[in-house]
C-alpha cells in the first residue's frame, strides 16, 4: 500500500518530491487510504407550520458500524417516503462518492439513493449547496465557511475545521469533538437551503439534536 501510496499521489501532485511523507496530512481525503468515524445527518420536518431540524451523528473507530448505521437511515427513510433528497456542501463531488466507495470497500450494499450510476445526471436526488452556488460556473469554489459567512449565518467553524480532522482523530482520540464539528457543518447546510428558497432559518429552539 506504501508503494501504491506514492504512485497515487505522484500522479495527482506530481510536483510533490516528498509522496511518501505526504501520506499523514493528504491520505485522508483519498476514499482508498482513508476511513470514515463519522456521519452526521439532519432531518428536515415541520411542526406547527414551521421547519425544524434533527440531527444525529453516527461515529464510531469500526468504519463498518458507522457506514452500516447511516445506510440502514438511508434504507429506512427511503422505504418509509420512496423519495429522498441527500444534501450537503460539495456533496456530489466529494461526501456521496467517499461514502459510496469506503461502503465497497467493506462490502456493504448502497441504498437505492446512493446508487448515482442509476440515475440521469438531472434525476440525482441530491441537493448541492456549492453547485447551487456556482450558478452554472464549473470554475468557482466556495467553501461553507465563505458562504454562510456572505449568507449571513453563523459560522460553523468556531472550533476546528477539516484539516484538523485527522489530528483530533489520531492524536486526541476525540470522537465527540469530531461529531460535534460535523454537525455544525449540517447544521449550516440546512441554515443554506432554506436561505436559498427564502424562508428564514432555523432557531435554536427549532434545533434537536439527537443524544449519541
Amino acid at each position: 500500500m506504501k508503494a501504491l501510496w506514492s504512485e497515487k499521489i505522484t500522479k495527482t501532485l506530481p510536483d510533490s518530491v516528498n509522496g511518501p511523507e505526504t501520506f499523514a496530512d493528504r491520505a485522508g481525503i483519498y476514499a482508498e487510504f482513508g476511513k470514515i468515524v463519522c456521519i452526521s445527518v439532519g432531518l428536515f420536518y415541520i411542526e406547527n407550520g414551521s421547519y425544524h431540524l434533527r440531527i444525529k451523528s453516527f461515529f464510531n473507530d469500526d468504519e463498518t458500524v458507522v457506514l452500516t448505521e447511516f445506510l440502514e437511515l438511508i434504507n429506512k427513510l427511503y422505504a418509509k417516503y420512496q423519495r429522498i433528497l441527500l444534501c450537503g456542501h460539495n456533496i456530489k463531488e466529494f461526501d456521496i462518492p467517499y461514502i459510496c466507495r469506503r461502503a465497497m470497500i467493506k462490502g456493504l450494499n448502497l441504498p437505492i439513493p446512493l446508487q448515482v450510476n442509476n440515475f440521469k445526471p438531472w434525476e440525482q436526488p441530491v441537493i448541492d449547496t456549492m453547485q447551487i452556488w456556482r450558478f452554472g460556473d464549473f470554475r468557482n469554489y466556495t467553501s461553507l465557511k465563505l458562504l454562510a459567512a456572505v449568507m449571513g449565518i453563523p459560522t460553523p467553524k468556531d472550533d476546528i475545521d477539516g484539516s484538523m480532522v485527522a489530528q483530533v482523530y489520531w492524536q486526541e482520540q476525540n470522537l465527540p469533538r469530531i461529531a460535534a464539528y460535523c454537525q455544525k457543518d449540517v447544521l449550516t447546510v440546512a441554515q443554506l437551503i432554506l436561505k436559498f428558497k427564502g424562508l428564514p432559518i432555523l432557531k435554536e429552539e427549532e434545533v434537536d439534536f439527537v443524544k449519541y
